[in-house]
């Protein structure tokens, strides 16, 4: 699904140049349950960006599902970043003037799907998540794992081959955090591929394979042994 050869990403502030990505190489298959991993000013997140669309390498290749991305324009990328990618970020991002099923309709709207077929997507994709039953409560109603379950279901309206999550657990209790790992998990199971940045090695225990990024560079790429499984149960989902 993803193959990246010799990437690299260089800021330039002035005439000062940061490397930011230096001479990466990684490939993710589908169904796929990645995290990665590293410190402030590891890389990982400009690798996230890069991954999703939402930044461009300086040098090197980038192939999402056979298509090389590294090139293509800022509208090539948005059709992209519609149809293929859903997003999942630490602060929710949800618009705080409307109930949990608008938001979840939201990407439909830039997709222009009709009306009727975008409400049933949404409840499906809230009943996904366990949250049908307060999809008529705005953000300020719900807490905080309420809210990160709204943004996994408004993730996965599009239907997209591929989720990114940043720091999905970040702004969570403990409680909470394990179960959003588990709805990952499901997801995961049910043939969604994953790839979730996190600077906690307890979340990145939740996951299949583990990235850790220093220095701008992966120094480390390996399968979690002992994966801590959240049951359905414990995810109360």
């Amino acid at each position: 699904m993803i193959k990246i050869e010799n990437l690299s990403k260089t800021y330039n502030a002035g005439s000062i140049s940061v490397i930011a990505l230096n001479n990466i190489n990684l490939s993710v298959k589908e169904r796929e349950f990645v995290s990665i991993m590293g410190p402030s000013g590891s890389g990982k997140s400009t690798l996230m960006n890069i991954l999703g669309c939402l930044d461009k390498p300086t040098t090197g290749v980038y192939e999402l599902d056979g298509e090389c991305v590294q090139d293509m324009k800022d509208d090539e990328l948005a059709v992209i970043r519609n149809k293929k990618i859903g997003f999942i970020f630490q602060s929710f991002n949800l618009i705080p003037r409307i109930n949990a099923l608008k938001n979840v309709e939201l990407p439909m709207i830039y997709a222009g799907i009709p009306a009727k077929e975008r409400r049933v997507r949404a409840i499906r994709a809230l009943q996904k998540v366990g949250l049908e039953d307060r999809m008529d409560h705005n953000p300020n109603e719900l807490s905080g794992g309420q809210k990160q379950r709204v943004a996994i279901a408004r993730s996965l309206v599009n239907n997209p081959s591929l989720i990114f999550a940043d720091e999905p657990t970040g702004n969570l209790d403990t409680k909470s955090g394990n179960e959003i790992m588990g709805i990952f998990q499901r997801l995961n199971e049910e043939g969604a591929t994953i790839i979730m940045v996190t600077h906690e090695r307890d979340i990145a225990m939740h996951t299949k394979r583990m990235i850790v990024c220093r220095d701008g560079e992966i120094i480390e790429d390996k399968l979690v042994e002992n994966q801590i499984i959240i049951n359905s149960e414990e995810g109360s989902l």
